[in-house]
């Protein structure tokens, strides 16, 4: 693959081999510099953040724009995130990369551990854990990640998490994290 990269988006190109070219995709993206953002959530409790994002108040982080995740609903130690698979996101064996599962647990997981948090507080992943339960491939439909915080302390939070097909309720992937509070 060929990279081209410019300070506000990613063009990814495959290397050209003997293949047909009318199989090629072409995907664009476009995404705001997280540095302001960053600057205005140590202003803010973690909850605080995590609804503007909701609301649209801040803008999504790079990540989010690159899986085409979204957050759908946050509370107190809650955090809920959505996805569509596409064919961007298959591996050489024709489906989904088990990395998407994995990046939507621990994103969903952290956010939902930044909820618990005071402004001026971080937090980073120590341990994630992912047990895959079924495959995901395009036909699976909009995915979403539910994680909730089973326990919040001063040093560190532990979270868990299920991944389902909004279309079945079949349980996709489960996901458990650990993560040190910072600050």
């Amino acid at each position: 693959m060929r990279f081209v990269a410019s300070r506000n988006s990613l063009d990814i190109v495959p290397r050209m081999h003997t293949v047909d070219d009318s199989s090629l995709r072409t995907k664009t993206l476009t995404w705001h510099d997280p540095l302001p953002s960053l600057g205005e959530a140590a202003t803010l409790s973690g909850l605080e953040y995590m609804r503007k994002l909701v609301a649209g108040e801040l803008p999504p982080p790079p990540i989010a724009v690159l899986l085409g995740m979204t957050v759908a609903e946050v509370g107190e130690g809650r955090a809920v995130f959505e996805a569509e698979p596409g064919e961007h996101h298959y591996n050489p064996i024709g489906s989904v990369h088990g990395g998407f599962a994995a990046t939507l647990l621990d994103s969903a997981l952290g956010c939902a551990v930044h909820t618990t948090l005071p402004a001026g507080v971080g937090y980073t992943t120590l341990d994630l854990q992912v047990r895959y339960a079924r495959g995901i491939s395009v036909d699976t439909g909009t995915v979403r990640c539910e994680a909730r915080v089973l326990h919040s302390g001063r040093r560190s939070a532990i979270a868990e998490a299920e991944l389902t097909a909004v279309a079945t309720g079949k349980l996709l992937a489960h996901g458990t994290t650990t993560c040190a509070i910072l600050g």
